[in-house]
């Protein structure tokens, strides 16, 4: 019965401590992949891409650069070869995409190879896996509670009614101002 006498900021506090210690391992998937993800400069950070340049014949049609290619056991397995103009084959590779330069014989080439836990990390990240939209939003309104209860767990001079007020109003400010100066 002395439970039901405690304060709501006792309850506050509980249950802000025990849905954060909850709440760790989606703060991890989340953080890593959301900075990866800021970060990204073009390639997608779930894959190492390995780019490679192989020369063959020139001049070669569809039917001759898919022969060339499955006889050379070191290159990667031919899926499919296509026109992309006169002088261009997009080759398409297990894993990988590639172009022939028929003038110079030239195939430029690169092979994607899955990062398997920033793999994961991001398809939960984005929400691409089934199930998973009932924990991404209860995270989300787990940080919701967590920015709403923090304001009201410290008291006096340092909390909301001091110079927490002030930190609010900058925390506030920095988006609002990002999106005017943009």
């Amino acid at each position: 019965m002395k439970l039901l006498n405690k304060s709501f900021s006792y309850w506050l506090r509980v249950i802000h401590r025990d849905l954060g210690f909850l709440m760790v391992g989606l703060c991890l998937v989340y953080g890593v992949s959301g900075f990866l993800l800021n970060h990204m400069d073009g390639k997608d950070p779930a894959f190492k891409t390995t780019e490679t340049k192989v020369e063959l014949k020139k001049g070669m049609n569809a039917d001759e650069i898919k022969s060339v290619w499955n006889s050379d056991s070191g290159l990667p397995h031919l899926k499919k070869v296509f026109r992309i103009d006169n002088e261009h084959f997009r080759v398409m590779l297990e894993r990988g995409v590639g172009v022939y330069n028929s003038l110079t014989g030239i195939t430029e080439y690169e092979i994607h190879e899955k990062r398997p836990v920033i793999y994961w990390f991001n398809r939960l990240h984005y929400n691409r896996v089934d199930g998973w939209s009932f924990m991404g939003d209860f995270f989300a309104f787990s940080l919701i509670f967590f920015a709403v209860s923090g304001l009201f767990m410290i008291k006096g001079k340092n909390g909301i009614a001091g110079r927490g007020k002030w930190c609010l109003l900058v925390g506030i400010l920095i988006p609002i101002l990002y999106l005017i100066l943009l």
